[in-house]
């Protein structure tokens, strides 16, 4: 299905949300603002602030101020941005200095922490335990992804359910969170918020699964240096694929590199052009859909409203991107 819809209404509400967004950063102590805003305005997608938009008007909110709370939650990304820039020493982001090249690691760390404050305050500002329960609990199962990860690095040995966990706190968290928000928001009634939570949560999975299918694209086609995951040291689906299908020789060979590290870039191109040659990727692609069928038919329990459509085209663009 084409995403027609989905980037016109994107294209429509970019502007309010960045709006917002500029707004928020505003709000911040003036001496840490240029290290944050650094970060904030470098790029990103704005899908979360999209979805919590488009959750509150699917039930039927008009109020303008779920623009400003959408935004909560990419600046609770970007401070986890700012420091796992620090935490793996990336030169990059998005194409860019990392923050903490340009401003220095301390300044950087609290920028983060100023951003997440803020963010938190704001989300309180509007009124609703409810709301401060779920972005709570965000920051908690971001965090508690991230240090699953931190565990998982270089080890051949992870499981399937270890990666699922690793996934659904770094990534389907913030996205079913987004989701929640617009719907709590909008005074959706309870099933309803329980169907955008189980849509944004699946539709996060599949996100981050495609993302590592695409780790393994040659950097022409994303504007990202190929195999960044093979060479932190992420046992992502199609490079366990690639690992499984090795002989003992070639898998025990693979498997110390791996471990220790010791990658040289001709490998990891190699390792990667195999795995496109192979369909790992691709393969890893059919294995997201499955949480996008999911996503899909938890929305058989929302209103027949437009913007069911757009969230039902979300599944597919997150199914199809390229970057």
């Amino acid at each position: 299905m084409a995403t027609i819809l989905l980037k016109a209404r994107l294209a429509l509400e970019l502007p309010a949300i960045n709006q917002a967004l500029d707004a928020l950063l505003q709000t911040l102590p003036a001496p840490v603002r240029p290290a944050a805003s650094h970060t904030v305005v470098s790029g990103g997608k704005r899908l979360r602030p999209l979805l919590t938009v488009l959750a509150a008007r699917l039930f039927g909110c008009q109020d303008k101020r779920v623009y400003t709370l959408g935004c909560t939650l990419e600046m609770l990304h970007a401070a986890t941005l700012m420091h796992d820039d620090v935490i793996d020493s990336a030169a990059t982001r998005r194409g860019k200095p990392a923050c903490h090249t340009v401003f220095g690691t301390t300044e950087t760390i609290l920028a983060g922490d100023a951003l997440l404050s803020e963010a938190n305050a704001c989300v309180a500002s509007f009124g609703d335990p409810r709301l401060c329960a779920v972005f709570s609990r965000a920051t908690a199962d971001t965090c508690a992804g991230e240090i699953l990860e931190l565990h998982a690095m270089h080890n051949t040995g992870l499981t399937q359910e270890e990666y699922a966990s690793i996934i659904k706190g770094k990534t389907a968290c913030l996205i079913r969170s987004a989701c929640e928000m617009g719907a709590i928001f909008a005074g959706a009634p309870e099933a309803g918020v329980e169907a955008l939570k189980t849509f944004g949560e699946n539709i996060g999975m599949a996100f981050q699964m495609v993302d590592d299918a695409l780790d393994c694209a040659p950097e022409e086609a994303t504007g990202k240096p190929t195999g960044g995951d093979l060479r932190e040291g992420k046992l992502t689906p199609p490079l366990q694929m690639y690992r499984n299908a090795l002989d003992a020789a070639s898998r025990a060979s693979f498997d110390k590199a791996f471990e220790q590290g010791t990658f040289t870039q001709a490998d990891v191109d190699a390792i990667c052009a195999a795995v496109r040659e192979r369909g790992y990727d691709a393969k890893t692609r059919e294995a997201a859909e499955g949480y996008l069928s999911l996503a899909r038919t938890a929305l058989d329990a929302v209103p027949d409203a437009k913007e069911r459509g757009i969230l039902l085209q979300m599944a597919d663009y997150v199914r199809d991107r390229k970057k």
